[in-house]
C-alpha cells in the first residue's frame, strides 16, 4: 500500500516560521511534524511514499532525500494549490493502480491511533474523533456501522464527527475515477475541490467505509495545537524516563524534554515539555511548554508557551535593583 502525503499548503496561520519553510518542516518533540508522520507510517510497515509539494518544495524534497535515503520516495508538483481534491487528482497516476490500496495522511496533522488496527481493517476507513464545532471541519455520518454521508464543513451539521486527515481507499482507481469527475464538473465546495466530494461520489456509488476513532488529534497548523502536540509526543517513555544531563552540570532539566546536539545551557531552568534542536545556547533562562529552533541562543529570559525558530537570538533583561520597604513592582 503507497502512503500519499499532502505538504503543499502555505501553513499561514504558522506565520513567520513559515515564511522560511513548509509547516510540515516546523519542528515539533525533536523532529519535525513530517518526520512524526514518516516515521510511524514506516513502523506500520509502508515502505511506497508519494508527497505532494507546492510552497517551498524543494525544502521538503531535499528533507526526504537528505533524512530517509532508503525511502522509495516520489514527488508531484501542486502548483496552483485548488484544494485537497485537486492535490490528489494531480497524483492519481502514482496510485491509482496499486492494488493494495492507498493511504492518505495530511501533512500537517499528528494522529495517535494504532495504525496497524487502520491497516487491517476490511475495507476503506476514515479517522473520525467528536469534535465540539463541526462546521469547521469535513464531517462523517453514519447508519448501520457504515459511512452514509461527508460534508465539507457543514453549515447544518448533522454529526459532530470530523474527519482528521488520514484516509485508508482499498479501492484507488475508483478513487482517481472520482476525482476525476469532479474535475471535469468543476465541482468546487468553498472555494475548493475538496476530497471530501470525491468521497461523497465514491459513497453514492455503493463504495463501503467505515470509521475509526482516534485517541488524539493535532492540527499542526496553529501554535496552539503546534505546542500541544509537543506536549503529546514528549510524554512517551523515551523522553520521561531519567537522563544523564551532565554535560548542563549547573541547568536543572525538568521531563519530558528533548534536547538536541550540541546544545549548550548554564544557569537555567529547562521543561518541562520543552523541546530544543541542535547547536542551541542557553544561558540564565527558565524555560518550559516551548519549541526552541535550532542554531538559535536565549539570554536572560523567562519564557512559557513560545515558539522560538531556528537561528533566532532573545535577550531578556538583566537588573540590578534596590528595593526599599513597601514597593510593589510588576514587570508582567
Amino acid at each position: 500500500m503507497k502512503a500519499v502525503i499532502p505538504v503543499a499548503g502555505i501553513g499561514s496561520r504558522l506565520r513567520p516560521h513559515t515564511h522560511t519553510q513548509p509547516k510540515s518542516l516546523v519542528p515539533v518533540a525533536g523532529n519535525t511534524i513530517l518526520g512524526h508522520i514518516i516515521d510511524r507510517l514506516q513502523a506500520a510497515g509502508l515502505r511506497e511514499f508519494v508527497f505532494i509539494v507546492g510552497y517551498l518544495g524543494d525544502k521538503i524534497v531535499d528533507y526526504v532525500r537528505k533524512q530517509y535515503p532508503e525511502l522509495q520516495a516520489s514527488f508531484v508538483l501542486q502548483e496552483p494549490r485548488e484544494g485537497l481534491g485537486h492535490a490528489l487528482w494531480l497524483a492519481r497516476e502514482q496510485f491509482r493502480h496499486d492494488p493494495e490500496g492507498v493511504l492518505i495522511m495530511l501533512g500537517d496533522t499528528i494522529v495517535d491511533v494504532d495504525l496497524n488496527l487502520v491497516l487491517n481493517t476490511p475495507g476503506s476507513v476514515l479517522a473520525v474523533k467528536e469534535v465540539k464545532n463541526p462546521t469547521l471541519f469535513g464531517i462523517v455520518e453514519t447508519q448501520s456501522g457504515r459511512v452514509s454521508k461527508v460534508v465539507e464543513k457543514p453549515k447544518i451539521p448533522k454529526s459532530n464527527f470530523a474527519m482528521v486527515g488520514l484516509y485508508k481507499l482499498v479501492f484507488p482507481e475508483k478513487l482517481a475515477l472520482a476525482l476525476e469527475g469532479l474535475m471535469a464538473a468543476e465541482q468546487r465546495t468553498h472555494g475548493e475541490y475538496q476530497l471530501t466530494d470525491a468521497l461523497m461520489r465514491l459513497i453514492e456509488d455503493g463504495e463501503v467505509m467505515t470509521t475509526c476513532s482516534v485517541d488524539n488529534w493535532f492540527d499542526c497548523g496553529r501554535k496552539d495545537t503546534l505546542l500541544e502536540a509537543n506536549a503529546r509526543l514528549l510524554d512517551r517513555p523515551e523522553f520521561l524516563e531519567p537522563r544523564d544531563y551532565s554535560e548542563f552540570p549547573d541547568a536543572v532539566i525538568i521531563p519530558p524534554v528533548s534536547i538536541g546536539k550540541g546544545c549548550q545551557i548554564s544557569h537555567s531552568i529547562i521543561g518541562p515539555n520543552v523541546a530544543v534542536g541542535d547547536k542551541t545556547i542557553i544561558q540564565n533562562t527558565i524555560i518550559r511548554d516551548s519549541i526552541i529552533g535550532s542554531y538559535s541562543e536565549l539570554r536572560s529570559a523567562v519564557m512559557h508557551d513560545c515558539i522560538v525558530g531556528s537561528d533566532a537570538s532573545f535577550r531578556g533583561m538583566n537588573h540590578s535593583l534596590n528595593i526599599g520597604d513597601n514597593t510593589e513592582i510588576d514587570y508582567s
